[in-house]
């Protein structure tokens, strides 16, 4: 048994409707990154100084040192820059991803941030990469960012973003219990839900294009009209698809720079300048989203035992549960949770069968409209698949004209026809049965089977949500 855990599908093709309130086409979302205190440094207890992030392009630590020219860049960011920005946006939601300690060594800054009714999100305790960090580490240290977040600013923090975190990070935020969202996923351009456990988890996604760390990294933006240029085309795009959430992060370092902020001031202006905007913080939109669509669960076939996949999928290919047996031991993940991905599955273990055990599935199908059909001693989903067609209310003439229409291809071919009947009506299935009895045989069955994997698709859009 292989499980694939990643889900690379999402919602798909069809995104459900956003519906953001007063009929918006966009929810525009800035974040506010406040680390300036609470990065890697000598004088925090860290091993090193902080290299990440600042105009130091390409900095290293400096183990057991104080960087000083590292701490004056950061220092910037609480002394002029988050001033500056202050100032721009002290009108819009915006949402603070406040690291703990930074912000308890920022009084005034918190107080202005909650003037200005901004969302205080937890940015972790401290600025500090957690790829290496054992899990009861980042566990505890995690708790004691919810406590000192709490302490500071006078209420616990309802959204979660660690942004340099582990493979651990979203599910231990899940299981605090203690989350409206955690953003500590780039996968899509709206919220959505993951289940670790009994906890269901909503992410809101965080991005790292839309991002004015791109003004600190090799090939990032080197000037305020690159960035203005790339918000406005990503504004421009998400607008056009309507029910989109565009994310904007900031530093207060990096953007409040006065060569850089009339980029964003020059950004805001111009979404502004469109009516059917919605600013929000990111716990606006994760309330809107549970409450527009709360997660549905349900059993998900790749995380079933084998007997219960079995029972559940064995007559998706008539009277052939081998199909199902051999699908359960291929990489299945959430992929395969949808009836394309689970299709897919199947398909893979009929098309590579024997000519003998395809045969076999193609011979235990019914006739259309056939005796079988007659004393009802179909398996549900063939009597519902043909009457679906009217099949099952044929008058004595249509009838007899089936029945030989059947004993003429079966003589021929050696198996009954089939035909996914749910694409059809009864005027096409019957042209159908005439002009597919001018094939070859070699041609016949690969339209057969081709038949029976489109009956199989149909039949797992009725079992599962997608």
């Amino acid at each position: 048994m292989q499980r694939y855990p990643r889900d690379m599908i999402g919602y798909g093709a069809n995104p459900p409707a956003a519906n953001w309130p007063n009929g918006a086409r966009i929810a525009v979302q800035i974040v506010l990154n406040y680390e300036e205190g609470g990065e890697n440094n000598v004088l925090h207890g860290d091993a090193a100084s902080e290299a990440f992030l600042s105009e130091i392009v390409g900095a290293a630590p400096w183990p057991g040192q104080r960087h000083w020219n590292m701490e004056s860049i950061y220092e910037y960011g609480s002394r002029a820059g988050f001033w500056r920005l202050h100032r721009l946006m002290a009108d819009l939601p915006i949402t603070v991803y406040g690291v703990a300690t930074a912000l308890a060594r920022s009084p005034e800054q918190v107080a202005a941030m909650k003037d200005a009714g901004w969302e205080i999100a937890s940015h972790g305790l401290k600025w500090i990469e957690y790829k290496d960090a054992p899990e009861d580490v980042e566990r505890a240290d995690m708790a004691e960012a919810i406590r000192l977040h709490t302490e500071v600013v006078g209420e616990p923090p309802r959204g979660w973003y660690t942004g340099r975190c582990s493979d651990n990070t979203v599910r231990l935020a899940a299981e605090t219990g203690q989350f409206a969202y955690v953003a500590d996923t780039y996968a899509d351009d709206v919220p959505y839900w993951s289940e670790f456990g009994k906890t269901d988890q909503l992410i809101v996604p965080y991005t790292l294009d839309a991002n004015d760390m791109r003004f600190a990294t090799p090939q990032g933006f080197n000037s305020g009209t690159q960035f203005f240029e790339y918000l406005k085309a990503s504004f421009d795009a998400l607008y056009r698809e309507g029910g989109r959430m565009l994310s904007i992060g900031l530093h207060c370092r990096l953007i409040g720079r006065p060569g850089r902020v009339e980029a964003l001031r020059q950004f805001i202006e111009y979404a502004q300048s469109h009516d059917d905007v919605w600013f929000a913080t990111r716990e606006q939109i994760a309330d809107h989203w549970a409450t527009e669509h709360p997660h549905q669960r349900f059993v998900r076939p790749s995380q079933m035992g084998r007997d219960q996949f079995v029972q559940a999928y064995g007559g998706v290919f008539e009277h052939s549960p081998w199909i199902a047996e051999r699908a359960f031991d291929l990489e299945l993940g959430p992929a395969h949770d949808t009836a394309v991905g689970l299709q897919n599955a199947f398909a893979r273990m009929f098309r590579t069968a024997s000519e003998d055990e395809r045969l076999g599935v193609l011979t235990a199908h019914p006739d259309l409209a056939g005796k079988l059909a007659a004393a009802k001693r179909l398996t549900a989903e063939s009597t519902g698949e043909q009457a679906s067609a009217g099949l099952d209310a044929l008058t004595d003439s249509e009838r007899t004209e089936f029945e030989a229409g059947n004993t003429a291809y079966t003589d021929k071919f050696g198996f009954p026809f089939i035909i996914a009947v749910r694409d059809h009506d009864k005027a096409s299935i019957k042209e159908a049965m005439q002009s597919r009895l001018n094939n070859d045989r070699a041609t016949e069955f690969q339209e057969a089977c081709h038949q029976v994997e489109r009956i199989a698709l149909h039949r797992l859009k009725d079992m599962l949500p997608r």
